[in-house]
């Protein structure tokens, strides 16, 4: 049972980082950058969640819209005065503008709520599967995190191919410049994508702090990494890519630790990238493009 107890953990935790991934998937798929400051935007609504139970006593289910609300906000923010003034200019221009929004982000959380641990309840309504006489436990929080990831890549899926502002998305991830000139709002649908984003990252900052309940400023980090690395390894670009790359890196990083060493799971985690550039730069689903001179 300790096999399959590693499968359903790896896909738990996978999950979160598919989460965490799809945000970082849609917002390079339609704005070619990558938004470094998306995993201390999990840590806000994480702390956003925590702060509307705590200290407000209002239910979970409350917080974590209310999470979603503040982080939304946010995203839009961060886009509109960090990214869009940006938008000409050269990649490593972008990245060291998301570099120093991750930096701002953590300290602004370290002034508010202090360095100290905060111990985040769940949000989980219900209790833990037993089963084969207990011998295998499906928890609530793993069983509520894989199904918001497939229903989160189901209804972005449905988004983006179906509705008006999802075909603005492709066609923006197409070429900015034409969809401008068939007169789709470039902007307002990059802030689409940046809002959407940012309410998925608020999601998995909930998910990730009811399963693992330590909440600090640095909280989105670490997970936030491995959900870039997740992205690239599906294929960055690609949703289903996001979903696949998410939930094997986490089944990679369980059996890590189960089988290998706790101490080089994070080891193993990046040299899976580093494989991946090497082998598939592309990722897993992700396609090749070639660019017309």
């Amino acid at each position: 049972m300790t096999f399959i107890s590693n499968i359903i953990n790896g896909i738990s935790l996978g999950s979160v980082y598919a989460i965490i991934a799809l945000g970082y998937t849609m917002v390079y798929g339609i704005a070619k950058m990558l938004n470094f400051a998306h995993g201390d935007v999990i840590m806000v609504g994480a702390y956003v969640s925590f702060c509307t139970t705590a200290y407000l006593g209002l239910p979970p289910i409350v917080s974590v819209f209310f999470a979603m609300i503040v982080c939304t906000i946010l995203g839009i923010l961060i886009e509109g005065l960090a990214y869009k003034p940006l938008r000409r200019a050269t990649s490593l221009a972008v990245l060291i503008t998301a570099i120093g929004m991750s930096y701002f982000l953590q300290n602004i959380a370290l002034l508010i709520w202090g360095s100290a641990p905060k111990v985040f309840s769940t949000v989980v309504p219900f209790g833990s599967l037993s089963l084969f006489d207990g011998k295998l436990i499906l928890t609530s929080e793993s069983m509520l995190t894989v199904a918001a990831c497939i229903i989160i890549m189901v209804c972005l899926m449905f988004f983006t191919k179906k509705t008006r502002i999802g075909k603005a998305m492709r066609a923006v991830s197409e070429d900015k410049d034409a969809a401008e000139l068939m007169g789709i709002n470039v902007n307002v649908t990059i802030s689409v994508t940046f809002a959407i984003g940012s309410a998925l990252a608020a999601i998995a900052g909930v998910l990730l702090c009811s399963a693992y309940p330590t909440l600090v400023p640095t909280t989105g980090s670490m997970p936030g990494i491995k959900a870039f690395t997740a992205a690239v390894f599906g294929g960055i670009g690609s949703i289903p890519g996001a979903m696949i790359g998410g939930i094997l890196l986490g089944i990679i990083e369980i059996f890590s630790k189960s089988y290998i060493s706790t101490s080089l799971s994070d080891a193993i985690v990046f040299a899976v990238l580093i494989i991946v550039l090497l082998v598939k730069p592309t990722g897993i689903l992700g396609k090749k493009i070639t660019e017309k001179v």
